[in-house]
């Protein structure tokens, strides 16, 4: 999984990288929207399950879950409908599976804001249109050349131009009316016709909420961002940049008596790696032995043979049956054999829906 981090300049964008990677990516105080080569770092998905299968199994190997950060410049309004956003920027983000748009909510005399003013629902609504206008570019480019293409007879397959161009149309009326293509319901068919233009706005956001180390333990530090967050259907993660990064770069035990200190139950690096990791409809199941304790990712939804083709082509080809247990039920039992002894192994086939948190060993023959 890819997210890409987004936001104006001076948000914190490269902090929450920093602590998310825990990098050391150079932070600026005063943003200017270059175009520089975007910062790249992965992290591990945090799992307290697989911490427990790893504890009990103590096996040779560990491997959780990973997630690629991408930190792009900072944004600046207005750039995307003068045709300016850098092809550096544009590029970046267009690879990338899900976006996390950090909105400063933190006030510093010393990191004056571009628009010269604290707001953090203006700053959303920004770069949302950011996003929207450079789709709409690419729209109508698309709908320009369709409609040339489909004059002079130039398409192998003139049914699907006809197609994709009534769709284009549909999408750009409703980007003109200020709604991202991720709300304007596509359905499988259609997300596959426009899938190779990876439009910005399509792409799963989490809104990150950068906010002063005053506001940590407040049940709504940025109500107005709240507000716009619940208003367009996208998750919101409040955290402190600064107070994060420290608690990131600290071990285990001072970073447990750190957050104590400060009221905090869960770290904001783990929240917002889990909120990346669901806005993607993102699922993890397990392998588990004395060799490796294994986390592997998975679409929500997808069946026993897709599982399988995570770990290997030869697995998925060879498929027999799926030997499953859930997590739960692994940890009340306290192992695979004493689950299976009890028979509350299942043995599934090909299109069992993989659930959350499944533990599966495969039956395969090549």
């Amino acid at each position: 999984m890819k997210c890409g981090l987004i936001g104006l300049s001076t948000v914190g964008k490269s902090t929450i990288f920093n602590l998310l990677t825990k990098g050391n990516v150079e932070v600026r105080k005063y943003g200017g929207g270059t175009a520089d080569e975007p910062n790249v770092g992965v992290t591990t998905v945090p799992d307290p399950r697989l911490d427990f299968l790893t504890y009990t199994y103590t096996p040779k190997k560990h491997t959780p879950a990973t997630v690629e950060f991408v930190d792009v410049a900072g944004m600046v309004p207005g750039k995307a409908r003068d045709g300016g956003l850098s092809p550096t920027l544009l590029a970046a983000l267009r690879e990338v599976d899900s976006l996390l748009h950090v909105v400063r909510c933190f006030a510093a005399e010393d990191i004056p804001h571009p628009q010269g003013s604290i707001d953090p629902a203006r700053d959303a609504e920004l770069l949302d249109l950011e996003l929207l206008l450079a789709d709409l570019a690419v729209v109508e480019r698309r709908i320009e050349r369709l409609t040339s293409d489909l004059a002079k007879h130039a398409l192998d397959n003139a049914a699907l131009g006809e197609k994709e161009l009534a769709l284009l149309h549909r999408l750009h009326d409703g980007l003109e009316a200020g709604t991202p293509i991720r709300a304007q319901l596509l359905t499988e068919g259609e997300e596959h016709l426009v899938r190779g233009y990876r439009f910005l706005s399509q792409k799963p956001v989490v809104v990150v909420a950068n906010i002063d180390e005053s506001q940590l333990g407040a049940d709504n530090p940025a109500p107005e961002l709240a507000a716009y967050a619940e208003e367009h259907a996208l998750a919101l993660v409040p955290l402190c940049g600064a107070v994060e990064l420290d608690l990131a770069r600290m071990d285990a035990a001072d970073a447990e008596l750190f957050m104590a200190d400060l009221g905090i139950e869960e770290s904001g690096r783990d929240r917002l790696i889990r909120e990346a990791y669901h806005a993607l409809r993102l699922i993890s199941f397990f392998t588990v032995g004395e060799d490796e304790c294994r986390a592997w990712t998975l679409t929500a939804g997808c069946n026993a043979v897709a599982a399988a083709e995570k770990i290997h082509s030869d697995i998925a080809r060879g498929f027999i049956r799926a030997e499953v247990v859930g997590f739960d039920v692994l940890k009340a039992e306290g192992s695979w054999n004493a689950a299976k002894t009890k028979g509350l192994l299942r043995l599934e086939g090909k299109e069992y829906p993989v659930r959350d948190g499944d533990a599966i060993s495969f039956r395969f023959s090549v």
